[in-house]
């Protein structure tokens, strides 16, 4: 199929078809090359091989090609120019960040972001000289006020976790642009390629954590970089040959599988979102609900200009704080108390007492994240049986 032809093709046949190959054994399937090393015909060849002159595969941590299939897939499906696989989701933007900057450098990300990310740019990037500072980026704004004449990357998570505030990309692309060595990174894992195309309103680069939403199936600890192929070039560099933080070929083959139902998943993960905010809107034990498909959520109109649907990820307020979150956990029977989203079960956590107990109450109000703040991510059960859980576990609230 040429690229042409395949450029006209719509999402839903994108995500079956794009990157396949024919192989020699003529698998219907994408096989799972799972080899650490690969064999030359000859010396010459092999030297051919490994100077760049001759296109193959020499050894897995350099490329694989079940994981080029999966590589090959998500650049047509965000629209990128190339795409590197990574180990998780922290491991690209390690990578990314790792080819963007050097010490003496500045970033600027968002002042709610993923812990993990915060960590990394806290207590990793500062201790070789970088520069770090977090900016409420819902008002684009924040953003030319902070600027430096050394910010390096802008780096966005949008929808954030886990309070679903939105940036606006487009908007913040343009002003980190005025300065022409600055990078926008967009973690795109809430969103996914089918709901935000982060590339199409100006930013850089996207990262995912493709454990979520691209795998869809809660069996894969995987990530995934994208960009210009000058840029995806320097990450695997600093991917392959320094860190070695690659995907498996096995893992390569599980999200190959899951991605052929994304938008299948996004749709029904989407509509019972919606059903079970508007149940969580209505609730006497729910003080404030932060969902973007809702019209009381206060960027509702920026989500609907750069989001197609509003996604699977509910946060809200508990009226009675921090035990009432807890009550709340330990009442439910069908929503699995996990972190992590994006799989076919419900998860809900709260962050209070879970995923952040090791943050002071001080850093996690810093963040957005009160007491009594519950993430739910739904699922793709029937709504109604999630809301009769969630129905009887509040009622258990005195």
């Amino acid at each position: 199929m040429d690229i042409e032809m395949f450029e006209k093709l719509a999402f839903a046949t994108k995500e079956i078809h794009a990157g396949n190959k024919k192989n020699s054994e003529g698998s219907a399937t994408t096989p799972i090359y799972q080899t650490s090393t690969f064999i030359f015909d000859s010396a010459q060849e092999g030297g051919e091989v490994f100077s760049g002159n001759k296109p193959g595969y020499k050894y897995s941590r350099f490329g694989n090609p079940t994981n080029t299939v999966l590589e090959d897939k998500m650049s047509l499906l965000e629209g990128a120019e190339d795409c590197i696989s990574t180990s998780s989701g922290i491991g690209a933007i390690s990578a990314a960040l790792w080819a963007a900057l050097k010490s003496g450098d500045h970033v600027m990300a968002c002042g709610t972001i993923y812990g993990d990310t915060a960590a990394l740019l806290n207590y990793g990037y500062k201790k070789f000289g970088v520069e770090v500072d977090f900016v409420d980026m819902s008002d684009p704004e924040n953003v030319r006020k902070a600027i430096k004449k050394n910010t390096r990357v802008v780096y966005i998570e949008t929808p954030a976790n886990p309070t679903l505030k939105i940036s606006d990309i487009r908007a913040i692309s343009d002003i980190a642009h005025e300065k022409k060595d600055c990078l926008v990174m967009v973690d795109n894992t809430f969103a996914t390629p089918y709901i935000q195309k982060p590339l199409l309103l100006g930013a850089d680069v996207v990262l995912y954590s493709g454990t979520k939403f691209i795998n869809g199936h809660g069996d894969v600890i995987a990530g995934f970089v994208l960009g210009s192929k000058q840029f995806i070039k320097e990450v695997k560099f600093s991917v392959q040959k320094m860190t070695g933080a690659i995907l498996s070929p096995f893992d390569s083959y599980l999200v190959i599988r899951g991605l052929k139902t994304l938008s299948l998943r996004m749709e029904r993960h989407c509509s019972n979102a919606i059903k079970i905010a508007n149940f969580l809107e209505q609730h006497v034990e729910i003080e404030k609900v932060y969902y973007p498909g809702l019209k009381s959520f206060n960027q509702y109109e920026l989500a609907n200009k750069q989001m197609s649907l509003p996604g699977a990820i509910i946060a809200f307020e508990m009226k009675k704080g921090y035990e009432s979150g807890i009550v709340l956990m330990n009442s439910l029977k069908i929503c699995r108390l996990a972190v992590s989203l994006g799989e076919a079960e419900t998860l809900i956590q709260h962050p209070a007492s879970m995923s952040h107990v090791i943050f002071s109450k001080e850093e996690r109000l810093s963040a957005g994240i009160s007491d009594g703040l519950v993430r739910l991510a739904v699922g793709l059960e029937d709504p109604e049986d999630i809301i009769q859980d969630l129905k009887q576990a509040l009622g258990q609230i005195v």
